[in-house]
C-alpha cells in the first residue's frame, strides 16, 4: 500500500500539470496508466480505494477547483474559463459548479465565500499515513535561529484540546462532522489573501497552511510544560472581512515578538525525521536569557509550526524580552 500511495500522489500532480498547460489528451487514464506501469482497471481500482472517488470525478472537481480560483482572482469572462477547463458551455459548467459548491459561478464572483473544493487529498503525507517520516539520510544544512516582530493578523483555524501531533490531529477531528482533512483544507485552499501563500495551486500544496499551538488553560500539558491546543488553520490580514465558516474560529493575533527556528528545504522521504531531529536540538539548546529573551507563555499566545519541504521546516515560538 505503501507503494502505491506514491503511485497516487504521482499522478495527482501530474493532472495538476496537465490541467494547467490544457493537455486533455495525457489527462487521460489511458495516459497515466501507461505512465506509470499499470492496467487501466488496476489504475482506477487503485485510485478509488486511495482517494475515496472515482478518477474521473476527482479530474472534474480538480478542473472545477482550478476555475474557481480563476472566478475568484481574474476578470476573465465565465465561458472562457468554462472552455478553458474543459466544459463544452456556460451551461455544463454551471451546472457542474453548483452540483459541486451549491453555488453558481456567477454568485460565486459576485460573493466569494469558503467552499471546500472536494480535491485536497493527501496520499502520501508521512504524517496522515503514521508512519512519522521516511528514511534517516541526515541532512547537512543547519537550523537557522532569528527573532522577528510579526504584525497583527487574524487566524481562521480549528482547534484540539487533547491531540497529540499531526496524525493525532487529524484522526480526532476526522470524527467530528465537517472537521476532516479534505474538508477543512479545502475550505482553506478556496480562501483568498492567505498571508503564507505562495500563489501554489498543486494538487494538495496546502499553500498558506499551517499548524499551530495556542496557549490556553484547557489545553494538553506539551513536552515542555504549557498547557497548548493544537491547531490548524490559516493566518489572514487584520482587516479581512471574508465569511467564517461555521465550523471554524477566527482569532485576532496581536503584533509580537517570535523566535524562529528554521531549516531550509529537504528530501521528505530521506531526511524528514534527522530535520525533525536537529530542529528540535536546535530549540532545546537555546540560551534565551544569554539573547535577551524568555519564552512567552502568556495564555492566549500562538506557536506557529510550519513542514513545506520544498520551502523549510520551521517553528515559530513567542517571546519576550527580559
Amino acid at each position: 500500500m505503501y507503494e502505491w500511495q506514491k503511485q497516487i500522489q504521482i499522478m495527482i500532480e501530474e493532472i495538476d500539470i496537465c490541467i494547467r498547460r490544457n493537455d486533455d489528451e495525457a489527462l487521460s487514464l489511458s495516459c497515466l496508466s501507461d505512465k506509470l506501469g499499470y492496467s487501466e482497471c488496476h489504475i482506477s481500482r487503485k485510485f478509488r480505494e486511495i482517494s475515496g472517488m472515482q478518477f474521473r470525478d476527482y479530474l472534474r472537481y480538480r478542473r472545477l477547483a482550478f476555475a474557481l480560483k480563476e472566478l475568484r482572482d481574474t476578470d476573465n469572462s465565465i465561458l472562457d474559463i468554462a472552455l478553458k477547463y474543459g466544459f463544452s458551455s456556460h451551461e455544463a459548467f454551471t451546472r457542474a459548479f453548483k452540483e459541486a459548491y451549491s453555488i453558481t459561478p456567477s454568485e460565486y464572483r459576485h460573493s466569494p465565500r469558503p467552499v471546500a473544493l472536494r480535491t485536497i487529498i493527501k496520499p502520501f503525507d508521512c504524517y496522515l499515513l503514521s508512519i512519522g517520516g521516511c528514511g534517516m539520510e541526515k541532512s547537512a544544512k543547519d537550523v537557522k535561529t532569528y527573532f522577528v516582530t510579526i504584525p497583527a493578523h487574524k487566524f481562521l483555524h480549528i482547534k484540539n484540546y487533547e491531540s497529540i501531533g499531526y496524525w493525532d490531529f487529524w484522526q480526532k477531528q476526522s470524527l467530528i462532522p465537517g472537521q476532516d482533512c479534505e474538508t477543512i483544507c479545502g475550505l482553506l485552499d478556496s480562501i483568498k489573501g492567505k498571508l503564507d501563500d505562495m500563489g501554489d495551486s498543486e494538487a494538495n500544496s496546502g499553500s498558506g497552511q499551517i499548524m499551530a499551538y495556542i496557549n490556553e488553560p484547557t489545553g494538553r500539558i506539551c513536552s515542555w510544560g504549557i498547557p497548548l491546543a493544537e491547531c490548524y488553520g490559516v493566518r489572514l490580514p487584520i482587516d479581512y472581512s471574508g465569511d467564517v465558516p461555521e465550523q471554524m474560529l477566527m482569532a485576532d493575533i496581536p503584533e509580537a515578538e517570535y523566535i524562529v527556528f528554521e531549516h531550509g528545504p529537504f528530501d521528505l522521504e530521506k531526511e524528514n525525521n534527522s530535520v525533525e531531529e536537529k530542529i528540535e536540538a536546535a530549540m532545546k539548546t537555546f540560551d534565551y536569557a544569554a539573547a535577551g529573551y524568555c519564552l512567552d507563555t502568556t495564555p492566549g499566545r500562538v506557536f506557529y509550526f510550519y513542514h513545506d519541504p520544498k520551502r523549510f521546516w520551521k517553528y515559530v515560538r513567542p517571546v519576550r524580552k527580559i
